[in-house]
């Protein structure tokens, strides 16, 4: 339950394609994937009403990748890239990799109620501390939309905020949208680039099919960026280092985006009711672990810290035989949390639940 892959076999047209695709049997060198460039841009005008060009997209092996090159592409070393942790751990690493200077502005948080007035874990954007976070040398801020690891949706209005925000100081928006399609429940997603020409023009939009139709280790990721300016100096960042996606991963993002909403549907219903299943039995069986509960991604997010133990993941791999991703590894105000991926089949999920239970009550006795 750590890693952020899903536990399902991926839709049957994608793998209906490959086998199409391993048939030719011949795997050298692929031309440029001109039909994906068009699904892609018909999809975000669907979806989101948000019209680019083919020529906006810059192919890349996966989103980690994405992340390196928008650091590398964006300041120069000693240069600010401003996070808001607790954050997907590359968030951090990318900028350090490439000699510039992680700037955080944590996450606020405050507890909601959901409609039958349990209360959970909710996380907001801390605008003053975000500009109490920069420097003269920040150039870049990194948005996680939908977050990972708190499920955070930004709705429109805050992502305006955003956009004010980072114009008003001049930044560069690398937003990673990897789980724009995971959304649970009524949950809408707003691609902040999508709001404003104002905010095209800044933004670097990460966007891939690995994580909603489990096919990451076909590595075909994507930037979206309007900007010449800003798409010849991703270009050049990637020069020589960057490889091209290799020739399958094109033909399974196609058959992703044109040939399974059905499939993405069905799905997203699903992961809700994981989703519902995770915090209802939290909530009836281990009432001292506040989470959150996730708008978005198949993710979960809970906060171990009044238990007493050192090390939470550590003591529920050891004693539950789970694995969970270790919220220190999320930056400031992860230490102690843990990261559940309920992104699996029912029966499997509940068999994971009642490990933890079982464990942590031995704690709790």
């Amino acid at each position: 339950m750590w890693v952020a892959d899903m536990d399902f076999a991926s839709p049957a047209p994608i793998a209906e394609a490959l086998r199409r695709r391993i048939g030719h049997e011949i795997f050298g060198y692929g031309k440029d994937p001109v039909e994906l460039r068009q699904a892609v841009v018909e999809r975000l005008a669907r979806l989101y009403g948000w019209q680019i060009e083919p020529a906006h997209i810059v192919f890349l092996p996966g989103l980690v990748c994405g992340l390196n090159v928008v650091a590398r592409a964006v300041g120069a070393p000693g240069s600010g890239v401003l996070v808001n942790p607790p954050v997907y751990p590359p968030f951090l690493s990318a900028s350090t990799n490439q000699q510039r200077v992680v700037q955080a502005a944590p996450l606020a948080t405050c507890t909601q109620h959901d409609a039958q007035g349990r209360p959970y874990l909710h996380y907001e954007l801390d605008f003053d501390a975000m500009d109490a976070g920069i420097t003269p040398e920040t150039r870049l801020f990194m948005l996680c939309n939908p977050h990972n690891p708190v499920g955070r949706a930004y709705t429109p209005q805050e992502l305006s905020q955003i956009g004010e925000f980072c114009l008003r100081h001049n930044l560069v928006i690398s937003s990673d949208e990897i789980h724009c399609d995971l959304l649970l429940g009524e949950t809408k997603h707003s691609p902040i680039a999508a709001l404003a020409p104002e905010l095209a023009d800044r933004t670097i939009t990460l966007m891939a099919p690995s994580k909603t139709y489990n096919i990451p280790g076909l590595g075909c990721s994507m930037a979206i960026v309007p900007n010449a300016q800003l798409r010849a100096q991703i270009n050049q960042a990637a020069a020589g280092i960057v490889p091209h996606v290799n020739i399958l991963g094109p033909v399974a993002a196609h058959a992703a985006y044109t040939e399974c909403e059905d499939w993405l549907e069905e799905l997203c219903d699903y992961l809700t009711g994981n989703r519902d299943l995770v915090f209802g039995f939290v909530q009836r069986y281990l009432p001292q672990v506040p989470l959150t509960r996730p708008e978005a991604t198949y993710l979960a997010w809970l906060d171990l810290r009044g238990l007493g133990l050192d090390n939470p993941q550590q003591y529920v791999l050891k004693e539950a035989k789970v694995a969970l991703g270790d919220g220190a590894a999320f930056g400031e105000g992860g230490e102690g949390f843990v990261r559940l991926n309920f992104g699996m089949p029912r029966a499997l999920l509940q068999q994971g639940l009642n490990q933890i239970a079982a464990a942590l009550d031995q704690v709790l006795a």
